[in-house]
């Protein structure tokens, strides 16, 4: 990868491995950061294609310059991520953001039916975004309502499980592997699968590893990225 400031602003496209924890924006902030830093940009466009939660890693396409015009068309890309959900417990965020706010029984399940009960939700399918989420009504944030203890209805909307995988041999961890249209998360999926099973269920682990034909194992990590960025610095008179 050759970055001067030129070939910046004509347009970069950075794949980034998200770190645990981090926000989308954070890594957006940071690259915008280490290009004004190094390359003496005092204004250049950056912005990321799809959310990830900060509880989620993996691949995040980030577009610098021009290549941002591009970023509605990343965004519409398929997605596909490995991940595990607990059977047994559900918390409002749907994932470990938030505690447990419920148990269920688990000992009607067998572990080779629930594979079974997720195929139901392959194809086209009505999913309710979890109130955790940086999804707007009215002008704000769904989890803004969320942490203020207010409650809001969120509508459903229409998304594609192009494949979906189970694997029971953690049960009542659930490992699987998923491909979906974009607008899909997988949070509510874990917990509509949960609810499907007569039991609950919360997301313990995401891990996006494609968008489109973009691999997280072509990404670069945050500390790599850095160092590409420092080091292709012009050097200072």
């Amino acid at each position: 990868m050759i970055l001067t400031e030129e070939s910046i602003r004509n347009g970069v496209v950075f794949l980034v491995d998200k770190p645990l924890e981090w926000t989308s924006f954070q890594v957006v902030n940071k690259i915008r950061w280490l290009l004004r830093k190094n390359f003496g940009l005092k204004k250049i466009k950056v912005g990321h294609a799809g959310t990830l939660d900060p509880l989620a890693t993996g691949l995040l396409i980030i577009c610098c310059g021009k290549k941002t015009k591009e970023i509605s068309t990343y965004q519409g890309q398929e997605k596909s991520y490995t991940g595990t959900f607990l059977l047994g417990a559900t918390t409002p965020s749907y994932d470990l953001e938030t505690p447990i706010d419920q148990e269920y029984p688990i000992q009607h399940i067998h572990p080779n039916n629930v594979a079974e009960v997720a195929a139901q939700f392959e194809g086209e399918i009505l999913q309710t975004p979890p109130v955790y989420s940086a999804l707007k009504k009215d002008g704000k944030r769904l989890y803004d309502y969320a942490r203020a203890g207010e409650e809001v209805s969120v509508p459903q909307r229409k998304v594609i499980i192009h494949h979906l995988t189970i694997a029971s041999d953690s049960f009542p961890q659930i490992d699987f592997e998923v491909k979906c249209s974009k607008g899909t998360y997988i949070r509510s999926l874990a917990h509509d699968i949960g609810r499907a099973l007569k039991s609950g269920a919360h997301l313990t682990s995401l891990r996006r590893i494609q968008i489109g034909d973009f691999h997280v194992r072509e990404a670069f990590s945050m500390e790599d990225l850095e160092k590409i960025i420092t080091d292709a610095a012009p050097e200072k008179d």
